[in-house]
């Protein structure tokens, strides 16, 4: 599955496939507009995989399109009650302020994000999310305000779920477009183990 667009400065895309041989995915990619002001990013990781993973990631998904204006901590704890008596969730969420030029992010469980830029060797590392252990929908801990991060333009923020492997950010292609970063992360670090969902979305300095 793949999904793209852009919103203002911002280029996306995301990739993601269910544990092979199974035919429902219980990672779901998030990217909502917030009018002209911002763009929510995520990745929804329903614990385990198949149906009922599904169910959970499906269910966080929609609360959080519904409530994309809120600051991404409220997001989480929204999550969090709209996901009680399912299996729950591990999830990731990243906002860009387009006013500000800075982005927001929080997460619980093990969906990474991390943003990178490029750099003589290959790829920097600007700065990973810290994550707090939980699951949603079960047990969080307290939701502290999100952590802030200045973004430059050519910045790149990939968010992954533990289906994809942890050295994907090597090699990345930044001369790619958003879609071919994602096809390539998921086509060469996804585990067969597990389903899989990586989003990319790259701050590309205009608007038009």
């Amino acid at each position: 599955m793949l999904e793209q667009g852009r919103w203002g400065p911002i280029e996306w895309a995301a990739a993601g496939r269910p544990r092979p041989g199974e035919y429902v995915c219980g990672d779901q990619a998030i990217a909502a507009s917030i009018e002209d002001q911002g763009a929510l990013f995520g990745v929804v990781d329903g614990l385990g995989h198949g149906p009922s993973a599904a169910n959970a990631a499906i269910a966080a998904a929609e609360a959080v399109r519904k409530a994309r204006g809120e600051r991404v901590e409220v997001l989480v704890q929204l999550c969090h009650r709209v996901l009680e008596g399912t299996r729950g969730a591990a999830m990731t969420l990243a906002q860009f302020d387009f006013q500000t030029g800075q982005l927001y992010w929080t997460g619980v469980g093990n969906v990474t994000a991390n943003l990178v830029a490029k750099a003589a060797p290959g790829v920097k590392v600007r700065s990973s999310a810290r994550l707090a252990a939980g699951i949603v929908g079960y047990r969080i801990p307290e939701i502290f305000p999100a952590q802030v991060i200045p973004v430059r333009t050519g910045d790149l923020l990939i968010i992954a779920s533990d289906g994809i492997t942890e050295d994907h950010l090597e090699h990345i292609d930044f001369a790619a477009p958003a879609t071919g970063i994602a096809e390539q992360i998921l086509a060469k670090h996804s585990k067969e183990s597990d389903d899989a969902m990586v989003l990319a979305a790259r701050h590309r300095g205009v608007s038009g």
